[in-house]
């Protein structure tokens, strides 16, 4: 069992006599007029780490990326890339390389020419570019289409091309700006994978920002969940998906069950009472200064795969007494939708093949303890 606290890093943080991280944000907030568009933001993205920031329209993570890239300077903190202080230095003097939605390709320019521009702006010796340039087009697999123009490439093709420019320069840091926006559904999920890969092969830390939890949590190997322009958390996307540190958290990343529930023990085995049950909870999280205490209303948060739906109760497990009031298939699995103590709407995702549940049927949802977690409530 854990205590969890908003803004802690796992793994951040360089061991005594390593390199710098790839780059810092130390109280980092950036001020259009009245309006804050980032506040007091402190992260550190460690070498060839994927790091996303994610969060919905206007939380303030396109800004924080636009600083990092140099297009905006923030009104207070400072920016350090590779352990130098960054926060004046302009877009094209630093060591980082942005890549966007749109592609940005130049559609007079061959898939070579694209990719080979920035090395050739930077005066490169001819073979050195041809090198830079193959490696590059090699590693997103797009090395047999090097003379083909833009238009005669799909979307797809047309990011990696992208993507392949943007690696040519061998970054610090690669920033990536929503990058499979434009993409349908299935390539986009191809690419979630492929990033990924590119990205461990190249060893480069990438920020990648982006709306959609699923990305995020595919591809990352830590996520700062933003909302309204501050860190909500910061951690790996197990810990994130299960051990959420606030309610926002909690509902903004997957579908989650939040169980009003009143807290009776704090501690390494923490309990919260639902409806006339108490029962145990596998642990408790909160943000620092905002830590429950015994007797607050809290919510116990138990993700719908964790869910068994049983006619008695359970053994072995806790459970709670539910009445279904929908079913719904969804090819990898059964939804089914139910009402809970409280009249607390309960969702649990349980196998395809389970048909004996009918609306208006009586049964119980069972968990193991651990899945439990509790998530302290706005303003308690």
């Amino acid at each position: 069992m854990s205590t969890i606290r908003a803004g802690e890093q796992t793994g951040a943080g360089p061991a005594p006599g390593a390199a710098a991280p790839a780059l810092e944000l130390e109280r980092v907030t950036k001020r259009f007029g009245d309006v804050v568009a980032v506040d007091d933001v402190s992260l550190v993205v460690q070498r060839g780490e994927f790091f996303s920031l994610l969060g919905p329209s206007g939380c303030g993570k396109t800004t924080t990326l636009r600083m990092l890239a140099g297009f905006e300077v923030p009104s207070d903190g400072r920016l350090l890339l590779d352990g130098v202080e960054a926060t004046q230095i302009p877009p094209f003097k630093r060591p980082t390389n942005l890549v966007f939605q749109n592609y940005a390709l130049f559609p007079h320019m061959s898939v070579y020419r694209n990719v080979a521009f920035g090395p050739r702006r930077a005066r490169l010796p001819k073979e050195e570019i041809d090198r830079r340039v193959r490696d590059a087009l090699h590693t997103v697999q797009m090395d047999a289409l090097l003379d083909r123009m833009p238009a005669q490439l799909s979307g797809g093709q047309q990011q990696r091309v992208g993507l392949a420019r943007a690696l040519v320069n061998d970054p610090l840091v690669l920033l990536l700006d929503e990058p499979l926006g434009a993409l349908d559904l299935k390539l986009r999920k191809e690419m979630q994978i492929e990033l990924k890969r590119i990205q461990r092969e190249v060893g480069i830390s990438f920020v990648y920002v982006t709306h959609d939890q699923e990305e995020a949590m595919t591809m990352s190997d830590r996520i700062a969940v933003m909302s309204r322009g501050r860190v909500e958390q910061l951690d790996t996307p197990r810990e994130i998906y299960f051990r959420p540190t606030t309610r926002f958290v909690a509902d903004f990343i997957g579908t989650a069950n939040m169980l009003p529930a009143r807290l009776e023990r704090t501690g390494p085995r923490p309990e919260v009472r639902v409806g006339d049950a108490v029962v145990p909870a596998g642990s408790l999280g909160s943000p620092p200064g905002h830590e429950p205490s015994i007797g607050d209303i809290v919510s116990l948060m138990i993700r719908p795969e964790t869910l068994r739906v049983t006619p008695e109760p359970p053994p072995g497990v806790v459970s709670v007494p539910v009445v279904v009031e929908d079913v719904i298939f969804q090819g990898t699995g059964l939804r089914v939708d139910l009402r809970g103590p409280d009249e607390a709407p309960i969702v649990a995702i349980v196998a395809a093949d389970v048909t004996q549940w009918r609306p208006g049927d009586r049964g119980f949802v069972g968990w193991e303890p651990e899945r439990g977690h509790v998530v302290a409530e706005p303003g308690s």
